[in-house]
């Protein structure tokens, strides 16, 4: 075999007790599990009927998360009550526990969920931040509705 083809193969490294095998087209685990992850919190916002659901891919963009999702529930008890599911499930499918800001008032909640950061907003306050503009997402949908 040459140096060449050994770059195809599946190379084996010692570590401890263990036989690490790393594939070099497979995604690493962190990918995939930030995938899912992100897959998961979509799902989850879906059945919860979140309204505007946008997601943002910030990798390159920022090192805080690989997406920022953010959407909108239509009072303040659903927007805690989405909250709070989706941390349960995030827990329960072994993703850990997140953190979460802003429970209490509910108006803005922020859920880091580690390399997913989620947004949860009464609609007033999602259109007074305006996160999708400042992270450069909404820019087409202002322009071709008229505001600057």
């Amino acid at each position: 075999m040459t140096s060449e083809n050994l770059g195809a193969q599946a190379r084996p490294e010692r570590s401890g007790l263990s036989t690490i095998v790393s594939l070099p087209d497979m995604p690493s685990p962190s990918q995939t599990s930030d995938s899912a992850i992100h897959a998961l919190i979509l799902d989850q916002l879906d059945e919860d009927q979140a309204q505007d659901v946008v997601s943002i891919p910030l990798e390159g963009k920022s090192s805080i998360a690989d997406y920022m999702v953010i959407a909108s529930g239509r009072s303040t008890r659903q927007v805690a009550a989405m909250a709070a599911k989706l941390a349960e499930r995030l827990k329960k499918e072994g993703h850990g526990t997140p953190r979460i800001e802003g429970l209490p008032a509910a108006d803005w909640v922020l859920i880091d969920a580690g390399d997913v950061v989620v947004h949860l907003f009464r609609p007033e306050v999602r259109s007074f931040y305006n996160l999708e503009r400042m992270w450069g997402f909404g820019d087409e949908a202002a322009a071709a509705g008229g505001r600057a």
